[in-house]
């Protein structure tokens, strides 16, 4: 949905109190060009350098506490921007940044002995360069900053473009704040019209010291290819399983809260079931139950039409036009009626070779597959994750299957009777954050993953060999 400028003034309004409007047009973190952001970035760094952990920890509070105190009106404007999720998931994705770790976290390793005391302190980069998703545009820029910045980093983004105006108007905001209460300026900025030319400037700035991406493999590989050091959050089509130990009607009623969660946005969400053929029937009955919806062949049929296209290079590709829509709007795209309004899952039978069993999606459509037995059905689920290493998830009871999917697939995130949310700490154990470093390993991120290392040795005396 476009907006207006008398709009973004209205919802700006609505954000933050008459001292802190300030022309959409100017100041707080928002350039131009990609070097004149890089530039305030890297003379912030210095002054955020001075200040030391004190101030770290108050720009920590100010970005949790902004993201509570106008969690509504952002995540109105969010979905009024880019059209994409549900707007009370957009709410709640703000509600719950205070989850996000800070400097608190931050490990310090200390060795004494006889010759003296060796510590070993994770200390700063410098400039980050950060590559933002759709899908969640100012969580993910707000855990960003609080990542980076309580490791010590000042950061530069280049949001997606269709969720710039919602990008401009949190780093706005953050920038404001953080320098009502430090006096910092430009701790967090953002290129005004973030495009590949932007971000390619980021990745050979000789001031960006570290790029943390999140994105499909193109940019993924970019980044990684830049001669940076890179920290990469990649795509995944996350499986679950389902077999005859589970209990079937909190198997369902979890994998409807994940699947459908801000109409399947999440990288983390469950793209895909396998059901063994034992409790497959039961299942489908406890999923209706818990108020997915089923599709019939017919309905499926047109639902995949309209959801896969055929790309420039004549493969088939998601419709972003899609992706992150209602149920009741996605029934309406594909032509069929009969899905209630307030609906907030799809599903159908399918075979495991169906489209929509191996492609990543991002939309309320499930595709359930009937299995045999725990080995077909652990099987198909590393097939369909692809080797992308992001997440899964099981229904089960026995511990040799549990262990074994947990092994064989060897995802960054492996959950076990509960909703791919538990793997972000909600319904489970565990800190939040909105970028899952797949690609390179750091699973989900926390401002050590945004330190290196310093060693700092004291001698008190020498030491006889």
């Amino acid at each position: 949905m476009e907006l207006n400028t008398k709009e973004m003034e209205i919802a700006y309004k609505q954000s933050h109190t008459q001292a802190a409007f300030m022309d959409l047009n100017e100041g707080y973190g928002v350039f131009d060009t990609a070097a004149q952001a890089i530039v305030a970035a890297h003379e912030a760094f210095g002054s955020l350098d001075q200040k030391g952990s004190t101030a770290r920890k108050t720009i920590v509070e100010a970005v949790k506490g902004l993201c509570q105190e106008f969690a509504v009106a952002w995540g109105r404007f969010e979905i009024q921007e880019t059209g994409v999720g549900r707007f009370e998931h957009k709410v709640e994705k703000l509600q719950i940044i205070p989850l996000v770790q800070g400097v608190e976290s931050l490990d310090n390793h200390a060795m004494i002995g006889d010759c003296g005391v060796t510590f070993e302190q994770p200390v700063a980069w410098g400039v980050i360069g950060s590559i933002t998703p759709l899908t969640h545009v100012i969580p993910t820029i707000a855990a960003n900053i609080i990542n980076m910045v309580a490791a010590g980093n000042t950061v530069v983004f280049n949001p997606h473009p269709n969720g710039v105006r919602s990008a401009i108007l949190a780093i706005r905001a953050f920038n404001y704040r953080i320098e009502e209460v430090t006096g910092l300026k430009n701790v967090a900025t953002m290129v005004k019209n973030p495009t590949v030319e932007s971000f390619n400037e980021l990745c050979a700035h000789p001031l960006v010291r570290l790029l943390s991406v999140t994105g499909g493999p193109g940019v993924v590989k970019a980044a990684l290819n830049s001669g940076k050091q890179a920290l990469c959050a990649g795509p995944g089509n996350p499986p679950v399983v389902v077999d005859e130990t589970a209990d079937l009607d909190r198997a369902a009623e979890q994998i409807l809260l994940g699947a459908a969660y801000d109409n399947n946005l999440l990288c983390i969400g469950e793209k895909e079931i396998f059901v063994v053929d034992a409790v497959f029937d039961l299942f489908i009955a406890a999923f209706k139950k818990a108020g997915a919806f089923q599709l019939n062949d017919a309905q499926m049929a047109a639902m995949t039409k309209v959801a896969f296209l055929k790309d420039k290079n004549g493969n088939m590709a998601v419709n972003r036009d899609c992706v992150g829509r209602s149920p009741s709007v996605l029934a309406k795209l594909a032509g069929f009626t009969g899905v209630p309004a307030d609906c907030q899952l799809l599903f159908a039978v399918t075979d495991a070779d169906h489209i929509f069993v191996q492609e990543e999606q991002m939309m309320p459509v499930i595709p359930v597959v009937r299995v045999a037995n725990i080995d077909e059905a652990i099987s198909q689920a590393k097939r369909a994750e692809k080797g992308c290493q992001h997440s899964a998830m099981i229904h089960s009871h026995n511990t040799l299957s549990i262990n074994r999917m947990s092994r064989e697939l060897n995802t960054t995130i492996f959950t076990q009777n509960g909703s791919c949310l538990a793997g972000l700490g909600i319904g489970g154990e565990g800190y939040l954050s909105f970028t899952i470093l797949t690609n390179t390993g750091q699973c989900i991120s926390t401002p050590n993953v945004f330190t290196r290392k310093r060693r700092f040795v004291s001698v008190h005396a020498p030491y006889a060999i």
